[in-house]
This record gives structure tokens, C-alpha cells and sequence, in this order.
């Protein structure tokens, strides 16, 4: 009798788990773990695998990059693993990717020792990233989910990558003047932003109002990062704005995770808006409006090649130091908002030195060229593993 029982404590914990992943209440942050079993023991037939540990409330980092990586799929293979098995449905729906869920760090293991993966690609710095990191067949980089002059782009985590494929020489400056002990230059491939090269949607505007989109960003787990908006400046856009504009919000997915009064402004903006863009693409948002209100993100870089005009929040935390928050018009905690909204939809200020900055921070932006580039360099990735590995094999073989 006790023998049996030995073993059915762990079955019932198992079973237990199981229930709970399988069930409607854990939560989307939390990856629930599902591996795809018929994909045990079997190898990876792509070149390229994407790593992507989070939940669905992170799909925003990965989103944008997946016109690209079709593109990268149909000239060497894609292969993208998940620790939730919900977020890699959701993928495999919207990109037609191979998605494949793993739960532990052994069957990936094991399923790369069979396969002839060369490339990883991540688009974030999650620590969980450093269960595939340590696989030394492979050459590591690291995509990102946008550039921008939040202090934390810049990271000593790119350390813990083969490359970086940034978008334009400002990343590379940033990066070199703020990462120590690293050879920026010699780890940076500057490739421009893939996600621009998606077609602009046609505008659907308002005949009677114009339009303005207002895209904070969260409040963020670090303070020394703090640059959402809600709190500060979300009642005051809402008061001044609504009834002469019409106010198009666009909430960041994590608002509220950290600060439930952040949540709670969020409501409170999502109530009063003409309308909240949650389920649509970021450049559908884009071509409606005709003005932005942001805050320190990458959402005031993607705007650029627009040509609108563009609003900062000024943060109660320091400013980033940059040529493009040096050129913005930042708005104030108690700035007449209206005011200050309609001298730009006028005269538009701050044209010519966004205009100037474009090339600086997004390379070329000429469709199709950025995407060209990260399939350029993806390839030299390649090749040069390629190479590395045969020379390790062969010393390895030979010995020194």
C-alpha cells in the first residue's frame, strides 16, 4: 500500500497542474505550458527559430515583426517556440508560422540536438531568453520590438548576443555611448525597420472633426523608466480634446500591470475616447489621425515617416538625452492642451527637423528596402555560422 502511494502524490500534482493550465483562469501573462507532445523527438526542419517565451499580453513585441518574418520563412524556414501553447495558437493563426510549444528546457534540448537550426532570433530581453542563449551551435540575435530613446533600449543584456540588428545609426550611437565594455560597431548590423514596409492603410477621417490619436505607453516595472502619461496628463488630453477632435486611444497592453491607478486611469480614458484601437494594427491607427500624442516610446519613431505632426509627454522622471527629444515639442503637466494641439495641426513647427532626423533614426525608408536588409543580414548570419561551426568541428577533430 505505501508503495502506491509513493507515486500518486506526484500524479495527482501533475493532474492537478494540468487542470489549471487547461482552465479559463490562468491568467494571459502566465505561459501555461502545453507542449506540443507529437513534436517531441522529432527534429526542426527550418533554418531559423524565433524565440518567444512570453504570453499573449506581450504579442505586441512580436507582432510587427511578422510580415518580415514570412519573408524570412519562405527563403530559409521559420520555426517559432513558445512556452504558452494560447499565444502560439494566436501566432500561428495570424502569421501561419510554425508554432510549437515547449514547456522545459530539455526537450529543447533535445529536439536541437536533432535538428539543423543556425539562427536564433528574439525580440525582447526576457531572462528566460538565456534557455536557448546557451546553445553554442547557434548564431544569436537580437531583433527588438522598436527602437526608441527610453532608457531602456539600452541594455547590457545585448552582451548575450551574437548581433543586434538595429534600425538606424541612432541605435547604434546610443548603444555605443551607453553599454560598457561592448564593440557596438562590430556586434551591430543596421538593417532599417521591417515593420514600416507594410502598405499604409487608406485613412478613413472624420469629415467634420480632425483627428487625435493619443498612444501612451505603460507604466513600466522600472520608476527610473516611468514614461506613461496616464496619470499625469490622460484626464487633461480627454478634457481638452473631446467634442473639437475627435480622440482615437490607443492603449499600451500592459497598463495596469504594475500600477492598479494606472489601470484605472486607463478606464477611465478607454470611457471618454471616440475610439479605442485594441484590434487593430498600429498603422491603421496611424493613417487615421492626423496629429499624435505620445509619450517617451517607439511609438513616436514609427510615426515619423508619416510627416504629421507629433506631441511628447514631458514624464515627471529625466528626459533621455537625444537629438529627436531635443527637437519635439514636449507637453506639460498643466499645458493647454488645446492650444498647444491646434498650433500644430496648423503650422506644424517641428516639419523640417523630423524631417532631417528620418534618415538618422530609421535608415531608409523606402518600402521594401528595410525588409531586403534583414533578409541580407539573417543570410550572413548564416553563412557565417556556417563557416564558424565546419572550423569548430574541424579543430575539435584535429585538436590544436
Amino acid at each position: 500500500m505505501a508503495d502506491s502511494r509513493v507515486g500518486l502524490v506526484p500524479r495527482l500534482r501533475q493532474w492537478a497542474i494540468g487542470r489549471i493550465r487547461r482552465s479559463r483562469f490562468l491568467p494571459v501573462g502566465m505561459p501555461d505550458k502545453r507542449t506540443d507532445e507529437d513534436r517531441l523527438g522529432r527534429p526542426f526542419r527550418q533554418t531559423v527559430l524565433v524565440y518567444f517565451p512570453n504570453g499573449a499580453d506581450a504579442l505586441y513585441q512580436l507582432r510587427p515583426w511578422f510580415t518580415a518574418l514570412q519573408a524570412l520563412d519562405a527563403a530559409h524556414g521559420v520555426v517559432a517556440v513558445f512556452k504558452d501553447s494560447r499565444t502560439a495558437a494566436i501566432v500561428r493563426a495570424e502569421s501561419g508560422l510554425d508554432c510549437v510549444t515547449l514547456a522545459r528546457y530539455g526537450q529543447l534540448d533535445e529536439i536541437l540536438a536533432l535538428s539543423d537550426v543556425k539562427l536564433a532570433l528574439y525580440v525582447n530581453h526576457d531572462p528566460i531568453n538565456f534557455e536557448c542563449l546557451r546553445f553554442t551551435s547557434l548564431v544569436h540575435v537580437y531583433l527588438g520590438h522598436g527602437d526608441s530613446d527610453k532608457g531602456v533600449s539600452v541594455s547590457n543584456q545585448v552582451k548575450a548576443y551574437d548581433f543586434c540588428f538595429l534600425a538606424g545609426q541612432a541605435a547604434l550611437d546610443r548603444t555605443s555611448a551607453g553599454v560598457m565594455l561592448y564593440d557596438a560597431p562590430a556586434h551591430s548590423v543596421l538593417i532599417g525597420q521591417p515593420q514600416l514596409d507594410a502598405p499604409a492603410p487608406v485613412p478613413s477621417p472624420d469629415p467634420h472633426r480632425r483627428t487625435v490619436l493619443y498612444a501612451p505607453t505603460w507604466e513600466a516595472s522600472q520608476p527610473s523608466v516611468s514614461y506613461g502619461s496616464l496619470l499625469t496628463h490622460g484626464a487633461a488630453i480627454m478634457d481638452a480634446l473631446t467634442g473639437t477632435y475627435r480622440v482615437i486611444y490607443r492603449p499600451h497592453p500592459l497598463n495596469g500591470v504594475i500600477d492598479p491607478a494606472y489601470g484605472e486611469a486607463d478606464a477611465a480614458v478607454r470611457a471618454r475616447a471616440d475610439r479605442v484601437d485594441t484590434d487593430v494594427p498600429l498603422e491603421r491607427s496611424f493613417a487615421d489621425a492626423d496629429l499624435l500624442v505620445t509619450d517617451v516610446s517607439a511609438v513616436t519613431l514609427n510615426w515619423l515617416p508619416s510627416g504629421k505632426p507629433v506631441l511628447v509627454t514631458r514624464p515627471r522622471v529625466p528626459v533621455p538625452p537625444s537629438r529627436l527629444m531635443d527637437t519635439l515639442p514636449l507637453l506639460d503637466e498643466g499645458a493647454d492642451v488645446a492650444a498647444v494641439v491646434t498650433e500644430h495641426l496648423t503650422a506644424d513647427p517641428t516639419a523640417t527637423a523630423r524631417r532631417e532626423l528620418l534618415e538618422y533614426y530609421l535608415g531608409d525608408t523606402t518600402p521594401g528596402v528595410a525588409t531586403q536588409r534583414f533578409l541580407q543580414a539573417c543570410a550572413d548570419a548564416i553563412e557565417l555560422r556556417d563557416r564558424t561551426w565546419a572550423e569548430h568541428r574541424r579543430l575539435g577533430a584535429t585538436g590544436p
